[in-house]
């Protein structure tokens, strides 16, 4: 084939429309060869050499090539698993740029890249190409008008975690051709909801192209949740009503830009749950699909001294290898094409401490120990393009849990919040001290700042959950005191077992649905206490879509794999429901008239870790009045204490008395103001049995396991 006669260049990376073809360009650093695949409708294929190679960056022009065309790459080079190479020219490899993605998303055996049997590992020679995915070049336009990143606060902010399908899919006012993707999240009655509960941002599981693996196919299972990513640049069709609907791949790009757009004209901002620790290869057993192909350990840790072997820190078979340039390079550009493209607000790191492990992965004393200098951070934080953009770190992998060590300007997913307050509404908190910290924001973990930046981070950093899609949800956290896995088909084996859950009755016997009104009644105020205690802490409130429903996923901590009614929100009427919709919006609202709530700084004075609750600008009281003490944070069953939040006139303040015991106290407020209560845990509604004015210095008294919320 005769050589281009126009210049190609090597950037941008991927294929990009050009004046009359496409430019080409694709990175691998052991490629001694790669062809442009593209595919006519009977599926024919056509390769172009990619005959110019600078950098390792390997490009052409090609001319007459449209908007629609379907391509992949082979890459031709060694295969020597023992130096981490795994070249297979056999295998139609995805464009890491690619910006949709059309075929197969299901396990087919000719994906398979290698023939492992005992100690033989040898290249799978089947063509790929009829089955593979394959990308697909895609031109869309979009009239943005006025929208722009919204750049809420994060204090001021309320994140809601939701599923793009599961959320809508059985919404009755959604069209059925809408319900379940970009354009029913976009309904006018779903925003209008969303905007009625108070929240200022969603966050949406993984919205990337994903597959489902072999063993889930076979069981009549999926990959619901989303998180084995194949293309980072590429929307997941199968939310998409256009594409579902019958257009052209790419349809759903202007899909998504219309979610956003109405999301955004309703004042919630948009965060993107992103998978940049694993891709959907796995490990060697896995498919080659794409970034195995092109260059294996460019893009994946290997494990040092046994290249054959994939380096699992994810625990889904493999690790991004973000010690590369060439891959943090890639995930940059992928960052600025979300803000960029896309508008979205922000993203959600899921296991964000592998971006921070900067291993080599080529010597046995390599060590994959935690680096809150790591280079990733660095090309974050100086990106103009991400300047104000929401980074919130998932803050745990394989490797361990480095809550509270990343850098300024990162969020973090606060498993101490969600532990504590668990703890402390079943009674199984070790010491008060550390439920007032959380309700401070968290002073003992991001009052002091990342060692390497020394600086100070403020409240914003936490991101306070009780429930999120990993684990159970709210009702089934006081509903089961075990998890029930077995629709996941895997023996109950899956999934956490620390729980830190409560099924409110007197032992095991009574998980699940109950007949006995005092146990269900008690269950319905933990779950008001739960959503009270988060709605008024300092930090950033994560709500899990739902909750505030009673959505129940029958005891499963881990559905993952469930599409369908367990993982769906029920949008049925219920009493229940009804109670507790009202409260989250009473809280929300209340958390919005009231400055002292959402804090944005710590005090000028650093919190010491020893002391968690020494320095936040809160006044802790003990139930009779009395200031509290270092022995009363001993008091290892002191489970009742009551936080005034100081007032930002014109805004009142705000006493919270929190009594976790299982008889009633008495509580005596702080005096020289006039105490009026705005909501009563104890109360099916939330309302207090009375909103006149208190006497100065009246006791309060607090229900068993409940909380009261004054203003004054």
């Amino acid at each position: 084939m005769s050589r281009p006669a126009r210049a190609s260049f090597t950037h941008p990376l991927g294929v990009t429309l050009v004046d009359g073809g496409v430019n080409v360009a694709v990175y691998s650093s052991v490629a001694q060869s790669v062809e442009f695949c593209c595919f006519d409708g009977t599926g024919k294929e056509t390769q172009y050499p990619l005959s110019l190679v600078d950098n390792d960056i390997w490009h052409t022009f090609v001319p007459g090539i449209a908007a629609g065309q379907e391509y992949g790459f082979r890459v031709s080079g060694p295969y020597s698993p023992a130096s981490g190479i795994r070249c297979n020219p056999a295998k139609l490899l995805l464009d890491p740029y690619a910006r949709a993605v059309t075929g197969n998303l299901v396990w087919k055996p000719s994906w398979r890249g290698a023939v492992i049997t005992g100690g033989s590992d040898t290249p799978d020679g089947t063509d790929s190409a009829p089955d593979a995915p394959r990308s697909v070049l895609v031109d869309t336009n979009f009239d943005w008008g006025t929208d722009s990143q919204l750049r809420h606060v994060p204090t001021d902010s309320v994140v809601y975690e939701l599923h793009v399908k599961g959320f809508t899919y059985l919404h009755p006012a959604v069209p059925d051709a809408d319900k379940g993707t970009y354009a029913g999240l976009a309904h006018p009655e779903v925003v209008a909801y969303l905007r009625s509960l108070g929240v200022t941002a969603v966050e949406l599981l993984p919205v990337h192209q994903s597959l489902t693996d072999g063993d889930l196919a076979a069981k009549g299972l999926s990959n619901y949740w989303g998180y084995e990513t194949l293309a980072f640049f590429a929307l997941n069709s199968a939310y998409s009503a256009a594409r579902r609907g019958g257009g052209a791949p790419g349809s759903e790009i202007e899909e998504f830009k219309a979610m956003v757009k109405a999301l955004h004209a309703a004042g919630i901002e948009v965060i993107l749950d992103v998978v940049f620790n694993h891709t959907a290869e796995g490990n060697e057993q896995g498919p080659t699909l794409g970034f195995r192909g092109i260059d294996n350990a460019t893009y994946y840790d290997l494990v040092p001294g046994q290249l054959q072997s994939y380096d699992n820190l994810s625990g889904c078979g493999n690790t991004v290898n973000t010690g590369s340039p060439a891959v943090r390079r890639l995930i940059m550009d992928c960052l600025r094409y979300w803000v960029q493209e896309m508008h979205v607000d922000g993203f959600r790191f899921d296991l964000g401490t592998v971006l921070g492990r900067d291993r080599p992965g080529t010597t046995a004393d390599a060590d994959p120990g935690w680096d809150e200098s790591a280079a990733f951070f660095d090309l974050v934080l100086q990106d103009p393009t991400l300047v104000g953009i929401k980074l919130i770190a998932e803050p745990w992998d394989e490797a361990g849990n480095e809550q509270g060590q990343f850098p300024s300007r990162w969020g973090e997913w606060n498993g101490q919040y969600r532990d504590v307050v668990r703890d402390y509404w079943r009674a199984q908190v070790s010491s008060p001290r550390w439920v007032a910290a959380r309700l401070a924001g968290s002073p003992d973990m991001y009052a002091l700042g990342a060692p390497r930046f020394g600086l100070r981070r403020q409240p914003g950093a936490s991101i306070n959950f009780i429930t999120c899609h990993d684990g159970f949800t709210l009702v089934d956290l006081v509903s089961y005191d075990a998890k029930r896995n077995t629709a996941n088909d895997a023996g109950n084996t899956d999934g956490t077992n620390d729980n830190r859950s409560w099924n409110c009755g007197g032992s095991p016997a009574d998980d699940g649905p109950s007949s006995n009104e005092a146990i269900n009644s008690l269950r319905r105020r933990q779950q008001r206490n739960f959503l009270a205690t988060m709605l008024i802490s300092r930090g950033v409130p994560m709500l899990l879509a739902g909750d505030e429903r009673n959505r129940t996923q029958q005891g499963n901590n881990n559905a993952y794999c469930q599409d369908n009614a367990i993982s769906w929100v029920d949008w049925s009427e219920s009493p229940t429901a009804d109670n507790l919709t009202a409260l989250v919006r009473t809280l929300t609202a209340l958390r919005a008239q009231t400055p002292t709530l959402r804090a944005r700084r710590f005090p000028t004075t650093p919190a010491r870790p020893d002391e968690p609750v020494g320095e936040t600008g809160i006044e802790w009281f003990n139930p009779d009045g009395s200031p509290a003490s270092e022995a009363s944070w001993s008091n290892t069953q002191g489970h009742a204490f009551a936080a005034l939040f100081p007032d930002t006139a014109p805004a009142p303040s705000v006493l919270a008395m929190l009594n976790a015991y299982y008889e009633p106290l008495p509580f005596i407020p702080p005096p020289l103001r006039t105490w009026v209560l705005v909501l009563d845990t104890n109360q099916e509604d939330g309302h207090p049995a009375t909103t006149e004015p208190l006497p100065q210095r009246a006791a309060i008294t607090v229900a068993a396991r409940s909380l009261i919320i004054a203003t004054g």
